[in-house]
């Protein structure tokens, strides 16, 4: 059974960091394309980040480049997304996905974890 358990999340205020964590297990993790999905409330999904298999080639939605960093561990089985200069626009559920196909900048998904609230005010 696919299992994808994100962590990290919490209430900031606007400007600071969190590291968002997703440990996945019931597939082989180091073969599959990854994604972080966010959704707002009152708001549809939205695509945040990919990455491929091996952690080589990373995307990122406008809104968060040079704020937001995805990396992953093959060896751990997890995925990270590192959230620096946080703004209240940041404010969603996140969630950790895995790939339904190689492309890595939409919001498909083949299995979608139960995501973590960040929560971005002051």
């Amino acid at each position: 059974e696919v299992q994808l358990a994100e962590s990290g999340g919490g209430l900031v205020q606007p400007g600071e960091s969190l590291r968002l964590s997703c440990a996945a297990s019931g597939f082989t993790f180091s073969v599959w394309g990854m994604k972080w999905l966010r959704q707002a409330p009152g708001k549809g999904l939205e695509w945040v980040s990919g990455i491929d298999s091996g952690g080589s080639s990373k995307y990122y939605t406008d809104s968060v480049k040079g704020r937001f960093t995805i990396s992953r561990d093959n060896a751990k089985n997890t995925l990270y997304l590192q959230l620096n200069s946080l703004k209240i626009e940041d404010t969603a559920m996140y969630y950790c996905s895995r790939t339904s196909s190689p492309f890595l900048r939409d919001t498909a998904f083949a299995y979608r974890g139960q995501g973590t609230q960040v929560t971005v005010s002051s």
